[in-house]
């Protein structure tokens, strides 16, 4: 009973903890520097410079409601309860962030760097416990659902740069956009980083006159497994045997040590390779990113 009570209730403390440093990056970041924030909260600043009396959080719920209507047929019910309650709490902390205490401006590009940094991890947080903060959050979600190539980072930052312009329009103040701009490819990044980066993984393709000896090793020292690809030099027409192995960054030193030891002539390619799935990397979930 108390491990299912665990499972359920951890979701909502890192989304608790996500809302609060959300909210943290727009209040500190954001508003006092007016600098153009994307998605439903950047319309929440446009509203609430021209309405100061409607508070940028209620806005946000309010905008939020005919949004999470839309979607609700096409994501489950626990998607939906998950970002409601993210879109509120994180809403809910803007406005007591604001209320308790107001930030003094700072130098706009730290304020764009650090806000870029806190959203995306925020957001990131917010994704990997399979929920959004609603709004264009929940539109790139959707989006994702046909259009599953694409990074949710990518997304939002198509999807946001609209938003941008017209908090940019609002304010009168070009470099707001551009300031904008900067702190969300700084979220993108490191939102996709969040949401990715932790699995980043490598692949190597390794054609060597020893191959049994470099998969032995590799089996021996790494623990990864190895995947025998039959194939042919295109000049000689001479068979080969080409070794297939993916592995974590951090092994790609004693990877390298390991096949120029045994073979120094062995031909070795490196790639990057994202969202590894399997024995000793990470599993699939359903509704996964």
């Amino acid at each position: 009973m108390s491990r299912l009570l665990k499972e359920k209730a951890l979701p909502y403390l890192w989304i608790t903890l996500a809302s609060v440093i959300y909210a943290l990056g727009f209040c500190w970041c954001y508003e006092p520097n007016q600098i153009g924030f994307g998605g439903i909260t950047g319309v929440g600043q446009i509203i609430n410079h021209f309405l100061p009396w409607a508070p940028i959080g209620v806005v946000v719920i309010l905008l939020n409601i005919p949004l999470f209507l839309l979607g609700w047929k096409f994501i489950g019910g626990r998607l939906l309860v998950t970002s409601l309650f993210a879109m509120a709490v994180s809403s809910i902390f803007i406005d007591l962030t604001a209320a308790l205490y107001t930030f003094p401006p700072m130098d706009p590009l730290l304020a764009c760097i650090f806000g870029g940094v806190l959203m995306g991890v925020s957001l990131g947080i917010v994704f990997l416990q399979g929920a959004t903060t609603g709004g264009t959050d929940l539109i790139a979600r959707l989006l994702k659902l046909k259009l599953a190539w694409l990074p949710m980072g990518k997304l939002l930052l198509v999807i946001d740069l609209v938003v941008i312009v017209a908090v940019a329009a609002a304010f009168h103040d070009l470099s707001s956009a551009l300031y904008g701009l900067v702190a969300l490819y700084i979220s993108t990044i490191v939102m996709d980083s969040v949401l990715y980066g932790l699995d980043n993984a490598k692949v190597a393709y390794i054609i060597s006159s020893r191959p049994d000896e470099i998969s032995h090793a590799i089996f021996q020292e790494l623990d990864r497994g190895v995947t025998v690809l039959h194939g042919e030099g295109a000049w000689s027409g001479e068979a080969k045997r080409v070794l297939l192995c993916a592995f974590k960054q951090r092994q790609i030193v004693p990877l390298k040590r390991m096949v120029k030891e045994i073979d120094p002539a062995a031909f070795l390619i490196v790639c990057e390779a994202h969202e590894v799935l399997g024995d000793g990397f990470r599993e699939y979930k359903q509704n996964d990113l």
